[in-house]
């Protein structure tokens, strides 16, 4: 079968889009998309909206056809694609399958979320609904989970809370030079250290925000892409993966079993490795979570992750792997279904030389999707057009 491209990516802005709704931000992502690739709206055969909770958040259903018809893309195919706050990973998943199988020739893939109209402790309520029924009913959050995680993964491995802290300081530094980042500040060490606890030891800087935003990426056949630019990428691995819902019947709590599989899948239909990889966009919800992935997609050993962001190596400028050079979910913001299609936005841009000030050397990168805490996970290997 032949390599999937992707030929045109857009971003909108993340963070408050006071007065704007979900159809707004996915409009304005898909309209800039077509025009990045070139692409007439008709020319579209599929569309897949990659949407955790417009139905939730907003009462808005049928945004995938509401979209169709907003674009001009009549009568493309719809899907909405919801995998928890995976779904933007989900829906790369998906537009691969469609070009692979010969179903299309031309995916457009939007992910978007509106969050902020809603107060923290609904929106808390609303994605703490992805945990198991069992947990849910006695108030689990996905916060508590990441900091009984963080607690067992310090102790267990002997690791400073300061390197945790220092992941945050990497991906605000990067997110200074991402236009379309929510936070565009840099935060010091002290800063994140005495910023309010949240979920013992994680304090408020090992959060992502809540936020509104959109993103979009338009996938072809190789041949195609050709057609339309010499700058592209091949999709060259992709898989996804789930682990126990019910995070504590997890053998090890701090190995997330859907990450470890995907990329395995991933590298095998790639034919690449981890030393392969060049530059890479982690699902950094909380800051522990960059350490969790590292591991179980093998660029580092078990409980030895703090360590590689102790030597610098994740650094943008300096570091063997530049990890989450967007400013990460962290920085740039985290609107649930758009997440994982920002994901590969960045990667996308890295390598076709888009990524302007963030711009590192890459021939090849990786995406790593997290739905709930490692109940889902999608894994992507992109490569720069040979």
């Amino acid at each position: 079968m032949e390599r999937v491209a992707i030929i045109g990516a857009s971003m909108t802005q993340f963070g408050q889009r006071e007065g704007e709704w979900i159809m707004d931000l996915l409009a304005e992502a898909g309209i800039e998309c077509l025009e990045d690739a070139g692409v007439d709206a008709d020319d579209v055969d599929h569309l897949y909206v990659s949407n955790m909770t417009s139905g939730e958040f907003e009462g808005q259903t049928g945004v995938m056809n509401a979209l169709v018809h907003d674009l001009g893309a009549m009568p493309a195919y719809t899907q909405r694609v919801d995998q928890t706050s995976a779904s933007g990973g989900a829906g790369i998943y998906a537009a691969w399958q469609s070009i692979e199988s010969g179903a299309s020739d031309m995916t457009l893939l939007v992910g978007g979320e509106k969050m902020t109209h809603r107060s923290t402790p609904e929106t808390t309520d609303i994605i703490a609904s992805v945990t198991h029924p069992a947990e849910y009913k006695v108030g689990v959050t996905l916060p508590s989970f990441a900091g009984l995680t963080a607690r067992h993964y310090l102790e267990r491995f002997d690791a400073p809370r300061e390197n945790l802290g220092k992941v945050a300081v990497k991906n605000h530094k990067n997110g200074v030079d991402n236009p379309h980042a929510q936070f565009q500040k840099e935060v010091d060490l002290e800063t994140i250290l005495e910023s309010p606890i949240v979920a013992d030891p994680l304090r408020l800087y090992d959060f992502c925000p809540i936020t509104d935003g959109s993103a979009a990426l338009m996938f072809c056949p190789e041949s195609v892409a050709k057609e339309y630019t010499d700058d592209y990428v091949v999709v060259s691995g992709v898989d996804g993966a789930t682990d126990t819902q019910v995070v504590h019947e997890r053998e090890d709590p701090t190995v997330m079993g859907g990450v470890v599989e995907s990329g395995k899948g991933a590298y095998e239909m790639s034919g690449l490795g981890p030393e392969d990889i060049d530059v890479a966009e982690l699902h950094d919800m909380f800051t522990i979570l960059e350490f969790l992935q590292m591991e179980g997609l093998g660029f580092a050993e078990q409980g030895e992750a703090w360590k590689l962001v102790e030597e610098g190596y994740t650094e943008r400028d300096t570091g063997e792997l530049p990890t989450n050079t967007s400013g990460g979910l962290k920085s740039k913001g985290h609107p649930l279904g758009a997440s994982g299609v920002a994901q590969g936005v960045e990667i996308y841009e890295q390598l076709v030389g888009e990524a302007g000030p963030r711009q590192v050397d890459a021939d090849a990168g990786l995406c790593c999707n997290v739905g709930g805490f490692g109940n889902c996970v999608i894994t992507t290997i992109m490569e720069a057009a040979q």
